[in-house]
């Protein structure tokens, strides 16, 4: 595992994220239905912090059951994603949650890097955009 980053130093292009934090809320999961094939899934948004800041963790199905309230946990290859502008830690495919062998006993929760004012689009990750399948660019007609 590389090296582990402070919820702090978490900027709107990270990517690879390890860190340790403390579950500091953990919502009832909602359920929610996919966009890309319409089936049901369990949702949360747990509040999680170390010393340097807070940010909201998306936990989906069975990663919901593996964390409580005030558990230690570590993240390993996480990213950030903007959700309405506002930055959230995701696990995707390659990411996963785990129980910390390093309790952490300090969490931060007045830097919340969910509740921060909208990024602009300086702060924004580059490139792509396009999610629709078969998009060849523009075509020049004559």
């Amino acid at each position: 595992m590389s090296e582990l980053v402070k919820i702090g130093s978490l900027t709107p292009r990270s990517r690879g994220v390890n860190l340790v934090a403390k579950i500091v809320e953990k919502p009832e999961p909602r359920v929610v239905s996919s966009q890309y094939d319409q089936s049901e899934h369990r949702l949360t948004e747990a509040l999680i912090a170390d010393e340097t800041g807070a940010i909201t963790l998306v936990l989906w199905d069975d990663n919901i059951d593996l964390v409580n309230e005030g558990d230690s946990i570590k993240v390993v290859n996480g990213f950030i994603k903007l959700f309405r502008g506002k930055m959230q830690l995701n696990l995707g495919k390659f990411g996963k949650i785990e129980p910390s062998e390093e309790p952490v006993t300090e969490v931060n929760t007045e830097n919340n890097l969910s509740q921060k004012e909208t990024y602009g689009s300086e702060d924004r990750p580059r490139g792509g955009g396009f999610r629709s399948r078969g998009f060849q660019g523009r075509r020049r007609f004559r």
